[in-house]
């Protein structure tokens, strides 16, 4: 058989059947070898940011490796953003870069380029295939790669693709998750054992002062990853200030359900608390799942979430730093005398380390678990509160929410801690464009599942071809486009920066009227059904309607300024 199908058939036979992709000339054999291998699923983005998206949303919520296909070094680079945010979610992601004939190389046409370079950006693993011969061993090895938690990037030449010679070959063993090393659970143990831990209610992150000189922007709510769901309990202890202040700090595998449960049971035994990454790849949360807050994005929030530690323990997440740096202030966000002690690293088993700790020092102790509560409607003009009230209000059973609503989502975190079973995906490197490819992703891996994206509007606009995606795979997810017509973000950071007050040329920069663009019409021109809502309740309504007819659709909730 020619290369592709050999390429194809292995892949289907390790495991991975869906590829999202946006090929080219190079890749019309791939494209062709779809025919005869039935069982890949093909599915096609308008824009190469959307297929590295969606092969993300996949991986996270199938847990195993997605395939992309895009075109030639310049089509690598367009899908480079969500990459990257794929390479910060540890996301499994088999990438194929279609190459030029290895005879055409020498002439440097038009599209050479050093792909290569480009995929070590944000590639663990990368590969050039030489023989069409090697080709399937290749592939497996670059799935096998792709399995611990990293982008394996395949380089296809166009005739290593289109020439005979090739075979299947067969998958490789899937590792298991690397374990966390047993010492560290020990003294992790000795840190945390019952007594030795001052309770999480004498530091809790809603209790401390805001420094009066870092002024909140005004059309920002308090952000809810400060304030404890009002049904956590708080853990029994001595109030004893003398004790030593832990906590632990969950990122990766910690944040399943599993993960969560044990940290809770920590927790509640010792007084350790308990805080989640910032932007976790994967979280579970609502009724029956224990309510973690999240790490503020901003570093002066943060800082009051960390402020009087004295132990902070690393459980699947790096140690917290600011997302940029600012005049005067420090990029580490660990307080001055804190100890940092690793549980476990990022590519490690989290979950059962938290697990074998909670069964030394919490053995009788239960989980503290979020009770059923549904939210009621703030009626009114669509504000970060109101908005919050009316997602949580309809959000159906175990739906996947794809968060990029940047800072109109302010309010979600604590509005979403009792609402219905449901898993979190969020912007874990920060590079805006990702909500609506990885929601799309997303439902390709979970047909069963509603999925809910929560989508800015300024972020949209970088990938709002995904909706095209959407209506041709009929897949069921619902947009909540946000449309303040502004880069909010932006507003807020140019005065934390200290770069002075915005003129009428810099604001301009910063806002997204004169045209204001008209979502509604833009999604039914890519042939998902829209709606526009102004008030909260009419969000409510819109989205009951929206979960119960099948395929996708959009809301243009237009937001108070």
């Amino acid at each position: 058989m020619i290369g592709a199908q050999a390429l194809i058939g292995s892949l289907v036979s390790a495991g991975v059947d869906t590829c999202f992709m946006n090929p080219g000339t190079s890749e019309m054999h791939f494209v062709s070898a779809l025919d005869t291998v039935p069982e890949m699923r093909g599915v096609l983005a308008l824009f190469e940011g959307v297929a590295t998206g969606a092969a993300d949303g996949y991986a996270r919520v199938a847990g195993r490796p997605a395939a992309v296909l895009l075109h030639l070094g310049p089509g690598l680079a367009n899908g480079l953003a969500n990459l990257h945010n794929a390479r910060r979610a540890r996301s499994p992601i088999m990438t194929i870069v279609g190459g030029h004939a290895t005879g055409h190389v020498r002439y440097d046409s038009p599209l050479q380029s050093d792909i290569e370079a480009l995929a070590r950006t944000v590639s663990g693993w990368v590969h050039t295939c030489g023989t069409t011969r090697d080709l399937a061993q290749d592939a497996m090895r670059a799935v096998a790669a792709a399995r611990r938690g990293q982008i394996a990037t395949l380089v296809l030449p166009a005739d290593v693709s289109w020439s005979d010679g090739a075979a299947i070959a067969p998958p490789r063993p899937v590792p298991s998750p690397e374990p966390a090393d047993a010492d560290q659970v020990k003294v992790v143990a000795g840190l945390l054992a019952p007594g030795s831990a001052r309770p999480a209610d004498l530091a809790r992150p809603a209790d401390l002062a805001r420094p009066a000189d870092l002024a909140r922007p005004a059309d920002l709510a308090r952000p809810a990853d400060l304030a404890r769901p009002a049904d956590q309990a708080r853990p029994a202890g001595s109030a004893d200030p003398a004790r030593p202040a832990a906590m632990l700090l969950l990122g990766g595998t910690a944040l399943t359900e599993r993960g969560l449960a044990a940290a809770s049971r920590i927790s509640a035994a010792t007084g350790a608390r308990l805080l989640a990454e910032t932007f976790p790849a994967r979280m579970e949360g609502g009724a029956g799942i224990p309510a973690v807050n999240r790490l503020a994005y901003l570093a002066e929030h943060a800082e009051a979430q960390l402020t009087g530690l004295d132990h902070l323990i690393l459980a699947g997440a790096r140690a917290p730093v600011s997302f940029f740096g600012y005049p005067g202030r420090p990029s580490d966000l660990v307080p001055a005398g804190c100890t940092v002690t690793v549980l476990a690293e990022a590519d490690q088993d989290a979950q059962t380390a938290l697990e074998q700790l909670a069964d030394q020092i919490a053995a009788e102790t239960p989980p503290v678990l979020a009770r059923a509560g549904r939210s009621v409607v703030t009626p009114g003009p669509l504000t970060a509160s109101t908005l919050a009230s009316a997602i949580a209000a309809s959000l159906p059973e175990h739906a996947i929410v794809s968060d990029e609503a940047n800072t109109s989502g302010v309010a979600l975190p604590q509005a979403l801690a009792c609402a219905p079973r449901h898993t979190l995906l969020t912007l874990t490197g920060g590079a805006i464009g990702q909500g609506l490819p990885v929601a799309t992703g997303a439902a390709v891996a979970a047909p069963d599942r509603p999925v809910l994206a929560l989508e800015a509007d300024g972020s949209a606009l970088y990938t709002i071809q995904a909706l095209w995606t959407q209506a041709r795979e009929q897949l069921n997810v619902t947009t909540v486009l946000l449309n303040n017509a502004a880069y909010a973000i932006l507003r807020m950071e140019l005065a934390r920066t200290a770069a002075g007050e915005a003129g009428q040329r810099a604001s301009r920069m910063l806002d997204l009227s004169d045209p204001t663009p008209g979502f509604a019409e833009i999604s039914t021109g890519m042939g998902v059904p829209a709606t526009r809502v102004h008030l909260a309740e009419d969000l409510d309504r819109a989205l009951r309607r929206a979960y119960a007819e099948p395929g996708p659709h959009l809301i243009e909730a237009m937001m108070s300024r």
